[in-house]
């Protein structure tokens, strides 16, 4: 196996449009000479040493994260469930100091990970079966709906609200327009913390670094992993410094976290997403996909039940599940990757530097998968 830019082949050398970046890690697609050659110098300096000293491209990578976001303090780990873990042990540690708090709300339809705190913050019962008891202390809303949630957090023992800006697992299922800052303004109301789990639409994946830009407002507290390390397991805690102040040394840690490799990797990362424009070209490339994909389904009715997508994180919803099944089998055989979720949703996440022609291609293989299967 190998991969080059957005394409990648098999072992037998069948070549592939990749459209699932390794479930959105593979922003900057495959064989990227940046991340390879910051892999590379780093490799033959030092791979490891520990949180007990400093690490100076840990230092690096913060600064770069703090200076482009809301944030001011940066806690490295190795993947989005230990992030999220991470930020419910920092909500909860500041919930403890704010009047004895512990209780967190999150959305039905979430996706949060699979360690048992994060599992516990999930809103999907097939992820927790025979998984329980769970951690206690999370309560559920139905996503994009303001009401029920001011209900919730009524609740004194509440100190956060977690949610993702768009839910990619449940199905690329993106809010209202309006949710996000009346959940905002609301969190401050009450004083209760808003964390935001950017792991899969962070990072450029909307046509913004970060999801919630588009919506004007902030986070206390934001995850991410993912494309963090360009394919190094990599995960990240960020927070205001009115609540990273009760995450004290010895609080919580990680043994690999922040590691000089993962480290170096993230640099490379995230300086091409700023410097190369790739921003500007998930934003009018999935304007150009989200137009495209809109037209077939106005040719495949019948089949397609609705598009939807903010920049590189598309969703087609088909109405069968079997149909669906069968749409991406096609796809594959056609040499195009994609995902699908929740038995209806095929969900596409192509490279930030995809560019129109392979787009093109993604189309004409749907065109062709839809023409056969209708």
């Amino acid at each position: 196996m190998r991969g080059e830019g957005c394409w990648i082949w098999d072992a037998d050398g069948k070549r592939y449009l990749d459209f699932t970046t390794g479930i959105a890690v593979t922003n900057l697609g495959h064989g990227h000479p940046a991340i390879i050659n910051a892999i590379e110098e780093q490799a033959k300096s030092v791979i490891h040493v520990s949180n007990l000293f400093h690490i100076e491209p840990q230092v690096e990578l913060a600064e770069i994260l703090v200076k482009n976001s809301f944030a001011d303090k940066v806690f490295f780990c190795n993947s989005g469930a230990e992030a999220n873990e991470g930020a419910i042990k920092l909500a909860r540690r500041w919930g403890d100091a704010n009047g004895g708090r512990y209780k967190i709300v999150s959305a039905l339809g979430s996706f949060h990970g699979r360690t048992l705190g994060a599992l516990s913050a999930t809103g999907h019962k097939k992820y927790q079966k025979g998984f329980k008891p769970l951690v206690p202390g999370f309560k559920f809303v139905p996503y994009g709906k303001i009401e029920p949630l001011k209900k919730a957090i009524n609740d004194e023992k509440v100190c956060a609200v977690i949610l993702e800006p768009i839910q990619a697992e449940n199905g690329v299922i993106i809010p209202p327009d309006d949710y996000l800052p009346k959940v905002r303004e609301l969190c401050t109301e009450k004083n209760v913390l808003l964390i935001l789990d950017e792991i899969q639409v962070g990072l450029g994946r909307t046509g913004r670094l970060f999801a919630y830009e588009h919506y004007r407002i902030e986070p206390d507290i934001m995850t991410l992993a993912k494309a963090l390390g360009g394919g190094i397991p990599c995960g990240a805690v960020l927070a205001r410094d009115e609540v990273a102040i009760y995450l004290t040394p010895g609080s919580h840690g990680s043994t690999l976290g922040g590691n000089p490799l993962a480290m170096h990797s993230g640099c490379a990362v995230l300086r091409t997403i700023l410097d190369d424009g790739l921003l500007d070209n998930a934003a009018r490339m999935g304007e150009y996909f989200l137009h495209k994909l809109t037209a077939l389904e106005e040719d495949y009715s019948e089949l397609i039940k609705e598009v939807r997508g903010k920049g590189l994180i598309l969703g087609i919803e088909i109405r069968n599940k079997d149909k669906a099944k069968e749409v991406s089998g096609k796809c594959l055989e056609k040499g195009f990757l994609v995902i699908l979720t929740q038995e209806t949703v095929i969900r596409i996440l192509p490279p930030l530097i995809a560019k129109q022609d392979e787009i093109d291609f993604a189309i004409e293989k749907f065109d062709e998968s839809f023409r056969e299967i209708s």
